[in-house]
C-alpha cells in the first residue's frame, strides 16, 4: 500500500456555476500537474461530463463518476459511484423528482456536456441547480441501495449544507463521510474532528469549479493498495489497512 491523493469533487463546464475552463483535457491535465491520483467528476445532479475526462485522463489520473446531488432541503450530497453504469440508474432515478425549469444562460451560466476533445455534446436545458424532490435521507439510502459511497458536502459551510438545513448532524449518521471544504484552517477542521470522533470519517475536497484550486493542499491523503473506488471504501470505513490521513496533518 501507499499513499494516493484523492479529490473526489470535482466541476466541470457542465455545472452551471462551472468557468468554461473546466473542460475535459484541461482537466485531466491540470490534476496531473498537481500530482492527484484520482478525482470525481461531481457536477450538479448529473454525470454526464464523466465518459470525456475519464477519456481525456487516460488512467492518469484515475476518474469516479460522482454526482453532487441536491435534495428537497437544499442538502448537497456527494454521491461516488464505483462505475458509470450506477451512476446513470441513479440519475434516472433522481430525474424522476427533477422539475422541468429551463436553464437560464444568462443568469446561471452554461450547461455544456463536452467529449475528450472538448466537442460540444449537448447543452443541457434543464437548470441542474436547483432540489430534487428527495429528502436527505431518501437520498443517501439510494445511494447505498445502489452500492455507492454518500457523503454529506462541505458540512461546515453556511449554505447548502446539513447543519445549514436542519442543524447538525447525528453522531451517527449513515452517511459513510463528511466533507469539509478547503477553506477551513487547522484549528477550525480540528473542532469538527473534535465534535465526530472516529470511527467517522472526513474528508478534505477543492469544489473546485476552476482549474486553480486543482491542488494537493485541497484534497485527502488516503492509504490505499491501489486507486479504485472499492478501496477508498475499505479507507473510509478503515478497513484492512486502508485508511484516511487527517487532510490538516
Amino acid at each position: 500500500m501507499r499513499p494516493f491523493w484523492v479529490d473526489l469533487h470535482v466541476h466541470t463546464l457542465l455545472s452551471p456555476c462551472g468557468e468554461l475552463e473546466m473542460g475535459a483535457p484541461e482537466i485531466a491535465e491540470k490534476a496531473r500537474e498537481a500530482g492527484l491520483d484520482i478525482i470525481g467528476i461531481a457536477d450538479h445532479n448529473s454525470c454526464e461530463n464523466f465518459p470525456g475526462v475519464s477519456e481525456a485522463a487516460k488512467g492518469n489520473p484515475v476518474v469516479l463518476p460522482c454526482i453532487e446531488t441536491q435534495s428537497a432541503e437544499d442538502i448537497h450530497i456527494l454521491c461516488v459511484f464505483p462505475n458509470y453504469d450506477t451512476a446513470l440508474a441513479y440519475k434516472e432515478w433522481l430525474w424522476k423528482r427533477i422539475r422541468p425549469i429551463p436553464n437560464d444562460v444568462d443568469t446561471f451560466g452554461y450547461q455544456i456536456v463536452v467529449d475528450a476533445c472538448n466537442n460540444i455534446v449537448k447543452e443541457e436545458e434543464t437548470l441542474l441547480i436547483q432540489g430534487a424532490g428527495y429528502e436527505v435521507d431518501q437520498i443517501v439510502a439510494k445511494v447505498h441501495e445502489v452500492g455507492a459511497l454518500a457523503i454529506l458536502a462541505h458540512v461546515d459551510r453556511p449554505a447548502f449544507s446539513y447543519p445549514a438545513a436542519l442543524g447538525p448532524m447525528p453522531a451517527d449518521y449513515p452517511a459513510d463521510a463528511f466533507e469539509l471544504s478547503r477553506r477551513l484552517n487547522y484549528e477550525e477542521a480540528q473542532k469538527w474532528r473534535e465534535r465526530y470522533p472516529a470511527p467517522r470519517a472526513f474528508i478534505r475536497s477543492s469544489d473546485s469549479h476552476s482549474l486553480d484550486t486543482l491542488s494537493r493542499a485541497n484534497c485527502t491523503k488516503m492509504t490505499l493498495a491501489e486507486p479504485t473506488f472499492e478501496e477508498i471504501r475499505k479507507a473510509l470505513r478503515g478497513e484492512e489497512g486502508r485508511r484516511i490521513s487527517w487532510p490538516w496533518g
